[in-house]
């Protein structure tokens, strides 16, 4: 399963990621994990979430960030949840057909491997390709 959350900065799009983080921690039974840009949840998040700050990696690209999606689950199998903060501003991004690819990408990882993924993205909702819609 992967969901997308999109709107304009400002529009509490980290707030409510941080929420849904926060109810995954304390409701699944797996390890969860959350990808942002720059370290700004660490005293928002639950101690048992695997923060992990994506400009320590020099996460450039989609072909990167599918790299470290799958080598996270290599090395931990218990994942169940990943949360993805800003992808746009961690890979470089914008609402194109290769944002819409990696999302496909994220929805059959999700069903080889049971991990759910939440995402978000400024963008104005309304602007999202017709494939990325189905993820809202």
């Amino acid at each position: 399963m992967v969901r997308l959350i999109a709107g304009d900065k400002g529009t509490g799009k980290t707030k409510k990621l941080i929420e849904l983080v926060n109810s995954a921690a304390a409701s699944e039974a797996g390890n969860v994990v959350c990808i942002e840009d720059k370290q700004a949840m660490t005293f928002d998040v639950h101690y048992h979430v695997r923060l992990i700050v994506a400009g320590d990696y020099e996460i450039a690209s989609y072909e990167a960030m599918r790299g470290f999606i799958s080598g996270l689950y290599a090395g931990n199998y218990d994942i169940s949840h990943i949360f993805i903060d800003n992808l746009f501003k961690i890979v470089g991004g914008k609402v194109d057909r290769e944002a819409e690819q990696f999302l496909d990408w994220l929805e059959h990882f999700s069903g080889l491997h049971g991990v759910r993924f939440t995402v978000s993205a400024s963008v104005d909702a309304s602007s999202v390709t017709d494939g990325m819609q189905k993820y809202l």
